[in-house]
């Protein structure tokens, strides 16, 4: 029977002429590549390193800005995130393992991050700035991938909390300071560097970790417990050591567990599947379980709140942070593209709308980053017992956790728009960003967890309301909307003492919403760019603008504005 496929012509040389006549298009209009750029020449960024005492790493952080905007490590990022972790439960003969495997660039993220300080190094450096500076490179570093700082972001909170045992920390306090990222499942003590984890919630509690089923037994040696029990999510389940809480005799408690215990062998921790995430892909999060597994005791029994907690308010830092670069990345992207994209016979960034947009995204951008790293000037400060900016850290970051983190996803969309359809295809990198955004409003306590801890911060720490009023009275009488601002507060936090306590939950995000625009708009006017606090005050606390990006009121320099949100190549 003969084929019903048609017979294939016999070759002939090229017609060049009829090519050329039926090409499709020219490329036209379409924006170059946002590669080899300097992610660390961000105004807000620098001006803040400096005034929070960490000038001298403005170097190495401007090293780190120009590797995080260079095409190798993009590619690292985007090939990690797209070739997710992998569990292996056993290996080829039914031995059971539970191991991860990691994309190779996945460690390569990891170890410029740890090289360069960026996980719990500020705990081993006595230098003033030394918190300020880590948290400058976590903005700009985390802009190549965010994923991999998850890990760094556990390891840098879980000092504080070790340190509530100090024979613990004396041990793994060195190991976990190190600049050697030593991947592999060795005994940490063995190891040249290890990383943390944390591992609390479980499926029936999620927040509520007092509900939590773990059982810890003691083992009759000193210190020694053994954990059963389930945990709903772990993130970086290859970590050397996990922070976690189980149910000991006296009550809630902290303890220390390895993976792999001192004589060699594997701790009882079994990885039963992996989460399948909306974003922040390029990192594992997991579902275990304690067999038995061997921790030891950080702390008291019945104090595990209280001593995890510890490594939570370093975390909400992070978060903090996280959102702030999130949104910078976006701007930037956006400014980028606006600069060399037409439309309607002009481009689009000398388009008033879209000029409104993209500074109203700016100003959002610059807000978070000088919040963020105001809080981390306080860390710093307060580790060295300043006992006022320990206060000012106590209510500012749960205010600004809730607040930055909440704006994120609402930035990255908008960013995401002035891209149009460009900006919804995976090449763009929006939709990466857009996927990561809500991720630092749920870690570390959602956005009710997050205003029900300011709420009790303000009842039970009247310090840390006198820390943050003594704060934003910095900028009395420089800009009579704040001004107003902070009356309004003012009035505000006398009338709660007569609210009835369920009552007074209905109102906390509002509450909460306003002490963060108020921190935002006072460190703005002090030392931001007048255009900037211009029309932060105009728009989040004049009471005359839209619920949108883009609704600034007229005015405004917003030119000067987006021109600060202009990405820098370098030597061009």
């Amino acid at each position: 029977m003969p084929s019903t496929q048609p017979t294939a012509p016999a070759p002939t040389a090229p017609n060049t002429a009829t090519a050329t006549a039926t090409a499709t298009h020219e490329i036209t209009n379409q924006v170059p590549p946002l590669t080899g750029y300097d992610v660390s020449a961000d105004p807000a960024l620098l001006e803040s390193l400096r005034r929070e005492g960490a000038g001298w790493a403005e170097a190495e952080v401007r090293e780190l800005g120009l590797r995080a905007g260079g095409p190798q490590a993009q590619e690292w990022g985007r090939q990690a995130e797209r070739h997710s972790p992998v569990l292996r439960t056993h290996d080829r003969y039914g031995h059971r393992v539970d191991e991860v495997d990691f994309h190779p660039y996945w460690h390569e993220l990891m170890t410029v991050a740890v090289e360069h300080g960026l996980h719990a190094a500020p705990w081993a450096d006595d230098r003033p700035g030394a918190h300020v500076a880590r948290a400058a490179k976590v903005f700009v570093w985390g802009q190549a991938d965010a994923g991999h700082l998850c890990p760094v972001s556990m390891t840098y909170a879980a000092v504080p909390a070790l340190r509530v045992q100090p024979e613990l920390a004396a041990v793994y306090e060195p190991l976990l300071t190190s600049p050697s990222y030593d991947f592999g499942l060795r005994v940490p003590a063995g190891k040249r560097g290890i990383i943390a984890g944390m591992s609390m919630t479980e499926k029936q509690g999620g927040s509520d970790v007092r509900a939590n089923a773990t059982r810890a037994v003691p083992t009759g040696e000193p210190g020694t417990y053994a954990l059963t029990g389930h945990k709903w999510f772990t993130s970086a389940p290859m970590s050397d050591v996990f922070l976690t809480l189980a149910q000991a005799p006296g009550g809630l408690s902290c303890f220390l567990v390895p993976r792999v215990l001192p004589d060699g062998s594997r701790n009882a921790i079994r990885l039963q599947r992996l989460k399948d995430k909306l974003g922040n892909r390029s990192n594992a999060s997991s579902e275990i379980e304690y067999e038995g597994a061997l921790g030891q005791l950080v702390g008291e029994e019945g104090r595990g709140v209280a001593t995890i907690i510890r490594m939570v308010n370093m975390t909400r830092l992070d978060c903090a942070i996280s959102s702030a670069s999130v949104m910078r990345q976006g701007v930037v992207q956006a400014v980028h593209h606006a600069t060399h994209r037409s439309a309607f016979g002009a481009r689009l960034v000398d388009q008033p709308l879209m000029t409104n947009v993209l500074a109203d995204l700016a100003v959002e951008a610059e807000a978070a980053t000088v919040a963020a790293l105001r809080l981390a000037g306080a860390v710093d400060r307060a580790a060295a017992g300043d006992a006022e900016e320990e206060q000012l850290r106590r209510l500012g970051l749960a205010v600004t956790k809730y607040w930055v983190c909440k704006r994120a996803p609402a930035h990255a969309a908008e960013a995401l728009e002035c891209l149009g359809g460009n900006g919804y295809v995976e090449d763009s990198d929006l939709p990466r960003l857009y996927r990561e955004a809500p991720l630092p409003s749920i870690w570390e306590g959602s956005g009710n967890v997050a205003a029900l801890d300011v709420l009790r911060a303000i009842a039970r720490q009247p310090a840390a309301v006198e820390a943050f009023f003594a704060e934003v009275d910095r900028a009395a009488g420089a800009d009579r909307r704040l001004d107003e601002a902070v009356k309004w507060l003012r009035k505000e936090l006398t009338a709660l003492r007569l609210v009835d306590p369920d009552a007074l939950q209905y109102g906390a995000r509002q509450l909460v919403e306003r002490l963060a625009l108020v921190l935002q708009g006072s460190l703005l006017v002090r030392h931001g760019h007048p255009a900037v606090a211009d029309a932060f005050c105009a728009s989040r606390l004049g009471g005359d603008w839209g619920f949108a990006f883009g609704t600034l009121p007229p005015g405004l320099d917003t030119a000067a504005i987006v021109e600060r949100a202009a990405p820098v190549f370098p030597g061009v």
